[in-house]
């Protein structure tokens, strides 16, 4: 890249019809195991996230636990988990979303975010925005302020930026 970046794109595999006939899953798994490729990431997303007075990162299970707790570590914040139902042992709340193929739900302990803490959301992936509205959902709920939600991956596509509107959206790779 004429930046002096690498491209991104290049460690992101494409797999067909996964999880689903029809779905093009796109793999960040040789991007996490090329360590170039994983600290260039991870070292995009602080940029981003840095000057933003960040206390908290929220990323969803499972792939969004992986660098959003690196980012989180990058930017001097707490890292929040967002799960499936019944993963975590204390007190919590949720929030259900629709996937480009169903739907599902996250829930976050209900002592995890401070009302006035600014969280950055994290994903790997921005689809339908169906998840990462969740999870913004869930920040509001508890009192917390948006203050940008982060991605790997971005399928423009499906027009998930539709569902963030009003958010500071940033994503390292657009397909």
């Amino acid at each position: 890249m004429t930046d002096g970046r690498i491209d991104l794109s290049a460690h992101v595999r494409d797999i067909p019809d996964f999880p689903k006939q029809g779905i093009l899953f796109r793999d960040i798994m040789p991007l996490l195991q090329d360590p170039v490729a994983l600290r260039e990431a991870v070292d995009r997303l602080v940029e981003y996230g840095t000057g933003k007075h960040i206390d908290m990162v929220m990323g969803a299970e499972a792939r969004g636990f992986i660098l959003g707790a690196a980012v989180a570590y990058g930017l001097g914040a707490g890292f929040v988990c967002a799960r499936k139902p019944g993963k975590l042992p204390h007190t919590t709340i949720s929030a259900e979303y629709d996937l480009e193929y169903g739907t599902d739900k996250l829930e976050i302990h209900a002592d995890a975010i401070k009302p006035g803490q600014n969280v950055l959301v994290h994903d790997d992936l921005l689809a339908t925005g169906g998840t990462a509205r969740a999870k913004i959902d869930m920040v509001e709920q508890l009192g917390g302020k948006v203050v940008g939600v982060a991605f790997i991956i971005e399928l423009e596509a499906l027009e998930g930026r539709s569902k963030l509107e009003g958010y500071d959206v940033f994503s390292l790779i657009k397909y």
